[in-house]
Formats: structure tokens, sequence, C-alpha cells
């Protein structure tokens, strides 16, 4: 099961944290995998760790030439084919409607939203052609449900289940399925960098890991393990989903 043997992926953010697993999980599955990120330091380091079954590219989602060019130099490179998109590229940011300027937004969608627009209409065309393809975009629990002083990633990441939907919806017909991860707090460097900047970082972590069910943050593996089913063809009739993994954050 979840045989990814001969399989092109391309996973977007894969320098750390959760697409890092995603690219490792992918990889061991038999995927060839792209590790795509703008770190060109921690992301060259993934795709060397994983070895022959990996390739780094530079990319920042924010451009939209730059995920022209990488989704062209992935597709020339197996005769236009990539059977797997996972938009994990992600930012944040802390705030409330008072606190998040009109910049801090645009900040935020450029990467959060407009990435995923941007590698998504790359990669798309040609698994469109092959009819066949999963797209995987990662949005959070707080795309499902609010977050208190998380306005702008709140905004962003409810932004990324709608196109997930929609995207679903206009291509239902094309062998192509979109759906969505929705992870809840997971201990990513990212997060442990975000600790750090509140006066009490770890009054912050246990508030953090108390507002979940099972009492613990996740973990990155956790993630890539949907992440593989949603890649693999046992999830063939999976489209339009959000699987959400937050240790039952939103079910209270």
């Amino acid at each position: 099961m979840f045989d990814l043997t001969s399989k092109i992926a391309a996973v977007t953010g894969a320098g750390s944290g959760i697409g890092e697993a995603i690219a490792r999980t992918l990889a061991r599955a038999g995927a060839f995998v792209y590790v795509l990120d703008r770190d060109e330091k921690n992301g060259g380091a993934v795709a060397q760790s994983i070895g022959l079954s990996a390739r780094f590219l530079k990319l920042d989602v924010s451009d939209e030439s730059q995920c022209n060019a990488a989704a062209q130099q992935v597709l020339s490179m197996h005769s236009g084919r990539c059977d797997v998109l996972v938009n994990n590229a992600g930012i944040g940011h802390v705030g409330t409607i008072l606190t998040t300027t009109p910049a801090d937004l645009d900040r935020l969608y450029a990467v959060n939203v407009k990435g995923i627009l941007h590698c998504t209409r790359a990669f798309l065309p040609a698994m469109i052609e092959r009819k066949s393809g999963s797209v995987i975009n990662l949005a959070s629990v707080g795309g499902v449900v609010g977050i208190k002083d998380r306005l702008a990633y709140c905004t962003t990441k409810f932004a990324v289940v709608g196109m997930t939907k929609c995207m679903a919806a206009d291509h239902s017909t094309t062998k192509v399925r979109f759906n969505a991860i929705c992870p809840g707090r997971v201990e990513t460097p990212f997060v442990q960098a975000r600790l750090k900047e509140y006066p009490d970082p770890k009054k912050a972590y246990e508030e953090l890991i108390a507002s979940q069910l099972l009492n613990r943050m996740g973990r990155p593996d956790e993630v890539a393990a949907a992440a593989l089913y949603l890649a693999s063809d046992e999830s063939s009739f999976v489209t339009g989903s959000c699987l959400v993994i937050d240790g039952g954050l939103s079910a209270v």
C-alpha cells in the first residue's frame, strides 16, 4: 500500500518542518522528489540527505516566473510528467484586526494563497493532459476555525481551503485530484522560532499544547503520512476534501 514507485513529486517549502517530512516520506515510498525551497542551504541539504531519489530547486513561490520555470524544469526532465504537487510553502503572522496592517496581509497572501495559485497553474496543464495527478495543498486548522491573534494567517488559510474545493469542482472530469491538509499545532523549527518571540516561551508552549485534546503538539511525520495517503492511488476516490490533523483542536 501507498507505493509511489516511479511517481514524480514536487514539494514546495521542503527545506524544513512539514515540507521536509513530506519530501522524505514520499521518497521513502518510491517517488522521485523535487525539493523546492527559497532557502538554498536547507533545501539543498534535505535533497542531498535523501539521496539519488531527490533533487533541489530553488524557488520563491510568490514569484510567478520562478514557479513557471521550476515547473518547466521538472516537466522537461520527465517527459511532461509530474504526478504529485504538494503546495506546502507558507508563512505566518501574529495579530488581530487592529494590529495587522494591509502590508502584513499582502505579505501572507503573496505566499500562502498566490503561491499555490502560481505553482498549480504551472503544473496543472501537464497533469490534465496526462489525465492523472494529485495536488495537495497545506492549509491549517486555522482554515477551518478561527484562532486568536492569527487574523492574517487564518484569512489566507481559509482561502486555501476554498481554493482547494473550487479547483476540485472545476476540474472534476480531468482525473486530477485536489485535497487540503489542515494541521493543528505541529512542532517545527518555524513554531519553535515563533515561541522564542513570546515574553515567556515556556508558558506559550504549554498554552499551545493545551489547546489540543491530545495535550501535545503534532509531529511533522504525522502530517506527512496524510500527504502520502493523498498522493497514493489508495486515495483515488478522494477529492475536494480537507483532512484535519489537529489533535482535536477543532473538536471543541
